[in-house]
């Protein structure tokens, strides 16, 4: 599988297939293909796998293509604006990625649910319990909310995140929460109480702008019901 990512802030990911090779992506995610690309709906993993995914919120069943009779080519485009990054998915680069990140993988990636066993983090950093995981092998897209920064930390070297922006990290990271604090800080600052922290080793993907703080932003220009 060979790969484009175009559109800008508006991206899609353009994959070419060789005969045989596999797409696999969440219900509705196509956007194009070539007339080759057959279909199938699939659970793909029993009613288990798909209760986790629905949970991790995406569609209970999810949509394999396969390119037949010759090459072909299928696009994925996000449903918001920002950013499609590829990640390559192998059995030693697990990956936990937010609620409803995951675009389309080739077909050994697995997508399932993960849950944040820290309770603070959980409740307070933005990023909740149930979170989506990649395993396998193969290369997997997700979505990012407004631009993408990577940031590869050393074991024990930390970041800290606003609520919102982490997309993703490798499942070697952990995720802690830690108050702003200072009275003045935690009230006046704008910032909120808590902030997300990673440590490392591993990956983070941040996101410029979370689709959460898109939309608050949004409904305050709104004209209000009455």
């Amino acid at each position: 599988m060979q790969y484009e990512i175009k559109g800008g802030n508006l991206p899609v990911v353009v994959c070419s297939l060789a005969a045989g090779e596999k797409m696999i992506t969440e219900s509705g995610g196509m956007s194009w293909m070539s007339s080759n690309m057959r279909m199938e709906t699939t659970s793909n993993g029993g009613v288990g796998a798909a209760l986790g995914r629905m949970f991790a919120g995406e569609g209970i069943f999810q949509n394999i293509y396969t390119a037949e009779g010759g090459s072909g080519k299928i696009a994925f485009s996000s449903k918001f604006p920002g950013s499609i990054m590829p990640v390559h998915i192998s059995p030693n680069n697990e990956f936990i990625v937010q609620k409803s990140g995951f675009l389309a993988s080739e077909i050994g990636v697995n997508l399932s649910v993960h849950f944040n066993k820290n309770i603070g983090s959980g409740l307070f950093g933005g990023e909740g319990f149930i979170l989506q995981k990649l395993s396998g092998t193969g290369t997997a897209f997700i979505e990012i909310d407004g631009s993408c920064e990577v940031y590869k930390l050393q074991a024990g070297q930390q970041i800290i995140v606003d609520t919102g922006h982490l997309a993703g990290m490798s499942s070697t990271c952990q995720v802690d929460v830690q108050m702003v604090g200072g009275m003045k800080n935690t009230f006046l600052g704008g910032e909120g109480i808590f902030n997300t922290v990673i440590t490392g080793p591993g990956k983070v993907y941040l996101q410029t702008m979370p689709m959460s703080g898109f939309a608050s932003t949004i409904s305050r220009h709104l004209p209000q019901r009455r």
